[in-house]
């Protein structure tokens, strides 16, 4: 430290809080004694050699594999029979970040917000397993934070996106055989453009492997439809029991193998993918405890009111945790995976956590993402260069900020009191224009790019 400039050390401030930052995120997993890393049916397809060495053994002596994402275990009870149920996200380290600043693929065929979501029973030495993926649309596009409150998509226009697109389904095929895309954007608007470029590019690929559907989510289930969800789960009934799931016996023999996997996304990869993925799982859960014993003939998941509300609460948890760590926040719509209906109570709560997400993603994700490119080694630190891309400087516009919340939190007060007798009104008034009025006083007097947090350590734009 002592041969360094002022200006570094005060760089390395900076840099030690961005892993700080990184670090003190939830979901940190680790185990000296069992591989989060790797589902059960990877693990068993491995030599025996290999699952008999530690985890220490198999990468380093002084090192262990940690896991980004949620992992919850119960042990349950139906008809007097106990079992261990898990579930676990593992979130990738490639083309990671923050909702926004990273989405679509990079040249690789890495996809945003990636995760792989295991399912896993325990009984009697018996273990079942179904797996399932999330990911970004993956083909070269963008959603840049301008102020507004929904960036319109940007495809790219100026490269090949089959190159990308086809490396990311060939690593996908490799991994978890054959694919079921599950694609649950608008398919109007500005999600449409998406939508369309996605069944086309899957139709030009021709892979027997993999196959697509698209359920525009938000079209089906408006006005409090959510019975509806029971269209796509049909559509899929079929796929669902041909791909089947990884069942081990307590001998260790192998019964079944899951062959392919649902590969579930919205635009974020968040919110609707994990409602559609919680049913997915569901039902093949209700199959794996039928054969295990567990279930008898003709009784149904939904009818075990105690197992039913952690399964729920589990997959809200999920929810949750996946949404903070590329969001921000706490998911949308938790409030029909806690309890199987939405509620008003439920949407109110989305409206708060989307607005949390507006001021998250338009004024602090610019540095959440940073600290992960550090955090990750997408960028270095050169002691030989002088400066940092840290040494910004920014204008007198920036200076204004306070000023514009001010004004907007004034704007809420004014709504709160000329708002209705209902307190949902005065609510509804309040998240509204209170919001409304900050974007607008900053959209007005600012260059939405330039106002915005953006990243300074990678310049996104040559990455992608």
């Amino acid at each position: 430290m002592l041969h360094l400039t002022d200006i570094q050390l005060q760089d390395n401030k900076v840099f030690l809080s961005m892993l700080s930052h990184v670090l003190n995120v939830d979901g940190f997993y680790f185990s000296t004694t069992y591989d989060l890393t790797h589902t059960l049916q990877r693990l068993a397809n491995t030599s025996p050699e290999f699952q008999e060495m530690s985890l220490l053994e198999r990468i380093h002596r002084f090192a262990t594999p940690v896991m980004h994402g949620f992992i919850t275990m119960h042990s349950c009870s139906i008809n007097g029979k106990c079992f261990d149920w898990l579930l676990i996200s593992r979130r990738s380290c490639f083309r990671a970040g923050v909702r926004y600043y990273v989405r679509g693929i990079d040249s690789e065929g890495h996809a945003a917000n990636f995760v792989e979501t295991e399912q896993i029973v325990h009984y009697k030495g018996s273990k079942a397993s179904f797996v399932q993926t999330r990911g970004s649309i993956p083909f070269f596009w963008s959603q840049r934070p301008n102020l507004k409150y929904k960036p319109k998509p940007q495809i790219n226009k100026t490269v090949n996106h089959m190159d990308g697109f086809q490396r990311h389904f060939d690593s996908q095929i490799i991994s978890y055989g054959k694919q079921m895309i599950v694609n649950l954007v608008n398919q109007k608007g500005s999600e449409k453009p998406l939508e369309q470029t996605f069944s086309k590019m899957v139709n030009s690929m021709g892979n027997g492997m993999v196959r697509y559907v698209a359920f525009d989510f938000h079209k089906e289930c408006s006005r409090m439809r959510w019975d509806r969800l029971q269209i796509l789960l049909d559509q899929l009934t079929e796929q669902q029991d041909e791909f089947s799931y990884f069942l081990v016996d307590s001998d260790g023999k192998v019964v079944t193998q899951q062959e392919g996997i649902f590969r579930s996304n919205c635009m974020d990869c968040l919110d609707r993918t994990n409602v559609i993925q919680s049913l997915l799982a569901r039902r093949s859960l209700q199959a794996q405890l039928q054969r295990l014993g567990v279930l008898h003939v003709g009784q149904r998941i939904e009818e075990q009111a105690e197992f039913e509300k952690i399964y729920k609460n589990a997959w809200a948890d999920n929810a949750n945790a996946c949404a903070k760590q590329y969001a921000g926040t706490g998911a949308l719509k938790t409030d029909y995976t806690r309890t199987g209906k939405r509620t008003q109570w439920g949407l109110i709560m989305d409206g708060w956590n989307s607005l949390i997400r507006y001021y998250k993603n338009n004024f602090s994700d610019g540095f959440r993402q940073d600290a992960i490119d550090l955090f990750l080694g997408n960028y270095s630190v050169d002691e030989i260069e002088p400066s940092s891309p840290l040494h910004i400087n920014k204008d007198w516009k920036f200076l204004a900020l306070p000023i514009i919340m001010v004004v907007a939190f004034s704007m809420c007060i004014i709504c709160l009191l000329m708002a209705g007798d209902t307190w949902t009104e005065t609510l509804a008034y309040v998240l509204f224009w209170g919001s409304a009025s900050f974007g607008t006083f900053a959209i007005i007097l600012y260059n939405g790019k330039d106002f915005v947090d953006a990243p300074k350590l990678v310049q996104k734009e040559k990455m992608d």
